[in-house]
């Protein structure tokens, strides 16, 4: 992809018409389309001033997205939902992802399921089955008839 289609791209996520996002760089609107067509480049004070509109400029001149860009930085919501993920066990992950998972399926987004390990994560039918390790119990001579310890085996 060269920087004319990663220029098209960038005005297309913000939601604006070629005129709107040249006005904004202080070109015309047949000046923009040159430059999404490649025929004529873009010079610093365009760049600077959709920058300013929260272009990502780094990705238009090099393919690579700039974290630090206000629409790619975490919301505190997303930040504390990322670190309690990573510290969480694995089947507490596939809950969680099952329970996303199944609430945007209600939305009507389209998902897949997908697998990891011997654990199953997706949601079918309102329910998130989870098909790691079981361990099984066995009563011991002389344990209460509820009483349970754990086998080891698993």
């Amino acid at each position: 992809m060269d920087i004319g289609a990663r220029l098209r791209e960038e005005r297309e996520r913000l939601e604006m018409t070629q005129e709107a996002f040249g006005r904004i760089g202080g070109v015309l609107k047949r000046a923009l389309i040159r430059y999404e067509k490649n025929e004529r480049m873009p010079d610093a004070a365009f760049l600077a001033a959709i920058a300013a509109a929260g272009a990502d400029v780094l990705y238009i001149l090099t393919g690579q997205r700039n974290p630090a860009a206000p629409a790619h930085r975490l919301t505190p919501d997303e930040q504390e939902l990322l670190a309690l993920f990573r510290a969480a066990p694995l089947a507490v992950k596939a809950a969680a992802i099952g329970a996303l998972q199944g609430a945007a399926v209600q939305s009507g987004l389209n998902l897949h399921q997908s697998g990891s390990g011997n654990v199953q994560i997706g949601q079918q039918a309102g329910t998130i089955h989870n098909a790691g390790a079981i361990g099984f119990f066995k009563q011991q001579k002389g344990d209460k008839p509820n009483a349970r310890k754990r086998s080891g085996k698993g």
